[in-house]
């Protein structure tokens, strides 16, 4: 069964790029066919945020629970979404540098993305900083717990309430996706695959922080 959603995931993703790079997009102003770095660059962003509300779900468990496989769960995916993350801001910066002309602008989008990754930037130092299992346990948590709930506004609030040159003609603030049947059939599989392969990752980065957990037991 992984073995079939490996593959599954390898021909979504190869089938994003391939027809998201082949087939026509219609003329979208002021885009063009710079439209499809959409393809790529919003589930990127849609990974980070469930990746960050993941990591603040498993925090909310480890409190509950104290156990520790809940903080390794929590941790793991918190690396995933500051990957994705960061991923979504290199997409991003070359859509700019396509639309605005240069790679940053810091544009209300890339100023509140930014601020994001210095938030979970400072997680990772939190973590990093703390020797004891349960304190930094207990402590990420917490932080994570009050990151989580930054993201909405950065990602969502805070790039609608500033003006904006971010366009806005595809995914509008009304909730509406404007594509044709073909854009939109390559788009909803992107964040399909995306969102396969974020679970792919993480089972796989669970169980690789979980053996380095038992490793670093045994020779204590």
């Amino acid at each position: 069964m992984k073995n079939f959603i490996t593959y599954a995931i390898f021909v979504i993703i190869s089938a994003v790029i391939i027809l998201g790079l082949a087939l026509p997009i219609p003329d979208i102003p002021a885009l063009g066919d710079k439209a499809r770095v959409l393809y790529f660059h919003v589930p990127m962003s849609w990974i980070s945020v469930l990746a960050f509300f993941m990591s603040m779900w498993y925090s909310i468990r480890y409190l509950k629970t104290r156990d520790h496989n809940y903080d390794i769960k929590s941790y793991s995916s918190a690396q995933l979404g500051f990957l994705f993350c960061i991923l979504a801001t290199a997409t991003g910066s070359l859509w700019a540098k396509f639309s605005w002309g240069s790679f940053w602008n810091w544009d209300p989008r890339q100023t509140s993305i930014f601020i994001l990754l210095l938030i979970y930037g400072a997680y990772f130092a939190l973590r990093s900083a703390i020797e004891s299992e349960d304190q930094r346990a207990k402590l990420s948590s917490v932080y994570s717990i009050i990151a989580a709930v930054t993201v909405p506004f950065f990602v969502f609030i805070m790039p609608r309430i500033v003006e904006s040159l971010h366009p806005d003609p595809i995914l509008n603030t009304q909730g509406k996706i404007n594509m044709d049947s073909s854009m939109l059939t390559v788009f909803l599989s992107a964040l399909v695959g995306f969102t396969m392969l974020y679970l792919w990752m993480l089972d796989l980065k669970i169980r690789a922080e979980k053996l380095n957990y038992k490793k670093l037991s045994l020779t204590d």
